[in-house]
């Protein structure tokens, strides 16, 4: 996969993720819940564009690694989000969707196949 295209793909999700925050904080008054969804899910993209800087390393695994465990951990505050009634179902099952795709995206780029 292009790493252009993974860094898209991250960026878009990250814009989901900070509007899903703002409705949790704005209509549902929940904080705790919403800055982990927004620290989690916006780091894939960070961790993503580091990797970016040096694709040819050892750090490049290390970074892309660390975004891999962002996504992951993204999912587990979504489920949280869902199951405690924050969201509905629809919601959630569309961001995980495209959290699973990133994942599969990642793992891609980590072990070197073009997409």
């Amino acid at each position: 996969m292009s790493t252009k295209s993974l860094k898209t793909a991250s960026y878009h999700f990250a814009v989901r993720i900070v509007k899903l925050a703002q409705k949790l904080r704005d209509e549902k008054n929940e904080n705790v819940l919403s800055n982990e969804v927004l620290k989690c899910g916006t780091a894939i993209g960070v961790f993503i564009r580091e990797a970016e800087l040096d694709p040819n390393n050892d750090e490049y695994q290390k970074t892309l690694h660390n975004a891999l465990k962002e996504a992951k951990k993204t999912i587990y505050w979504l489920d949280i989000v869902e199951d405690t009634g924050y969201i509905l179902e629809t919601i959630a099952f569309s961001l995980k969707s495209d959290c699973e795709k990133l994942i599969e995206r990642i793992e891609l780029a980590k072990s070197g196949i073009s997409e």
